[in-house]
């Protein structure tokens, strides 16, 4: 944003709130940062991305097994499968059931697929998630 007058700035300020009142996170580099300096720009992002998520699945009585399910939901940004899970934490598919089933009964996920066998799970309203 090279010679920009007062007005472009102010209006880029006003959008950037709007952005914060709809919840949403913002953090800003400039293009020397990110040229110069990309290294620290990326653990900036790890920062904010490591804070929210502490934050976020530190507040409720989850289990480390859980909260690495939720993570890994968040970070596909798609409904996950058990085999995904097993693979991805290398359990059983029994261990992994009864985690998904004690997400499923706290409401931090939602049967995404299936009536009788669900094959699929995706984040509950109330999970937020920055993807």
């Amino acid at each position: 944003m090279k010679n920009i007058s007062r007005w472009q700035f102010s209006d880029s300020l006003v959008r950037q709130n709007q952005l914060v009142i709809d919840g949403w996170t913002v953090i800003s580099f400039s293009y020397d940062q990110v040229k110069e300096e990309p290294r620290r720009c990326q653990q900036i992002v790890q920062q904010v991305i490591g804070r929210w998520l502490g934050n976020e699945l530190d507040q409720t009585s989850l289990s480390l097994i859980e909260k690495e399910v939720l993570r890994l939901a968040i970070r596909m940004g798609k409904a996950i499968s058990p085999i995904e899970v097993e693979k991805y934490l290398k359990l059983s598919d029994k261990t992994v059931k009864k985690v998904l089933s004690q997400l499923v009964v706290k409401k931090m996920l939602i049967p995404a697929s299936g009536i009788m066998r669900v094959r699929s799970y995706r984040l509950a309203d109330q999970v937020k998630h920055p993807i």
